[in-house]
């Protein structure tokens, strides 16, 4: 099972969200207090059921949000991001070279986010 941890930084407060094996799946933005944190915790949780946008095609399938949106990085790597329904990222993932792997991220959010526990380190 996955979990969120919560870390405070200089700046405030962010999350990532790990999958049993420990893997990050995603990170959050830094929020500025712990309470707006575990409030993009709870965002994650509701949107982890999204449909998929894949942007690397052409043309590019009209999804709304909630949504989760395949892209390239400036790398040529695979990325996504997770929009909340005010189109707000809410998390985004590390770069993967195989758009299955990205895929496969996507897939992990869906599976781990929405029973996940909240760790505080």
């Amino acid at each position: 099972m996955g979990k969120f941890v919560v870390k405070q930084v200089n700046t405030g407060f962010h999350f990532n969200l790990l999958a049993g094996n420990g893997q990050v799946i995603g990170v959050s933005e830094v929020y500025t207090t712990e309470s707006a944190c575990k409030n993009g915790i709870e965002s994650v949780r509701n949107n982890s059921g999204a449909a998929v946008q894949d942007t690397t095609l052409d043309p590019v399938p009209d999804v709304k949000n909630p949504k989760y949106e395949v892209y390239t990085d400036k790398k040529g790597e695979f990325r996504f991001r997770l929009k909340a329904s005010n189109g707000e990222i809410i998390l985004a993932s590390e770069g993967y070279t195989a758009k299955a792997s990205c895929l496969n991220g996507i897939e992990s959010v869906k599976n781990n986010a929405p029973d996940a526990e909240v760790e505080k380190i």
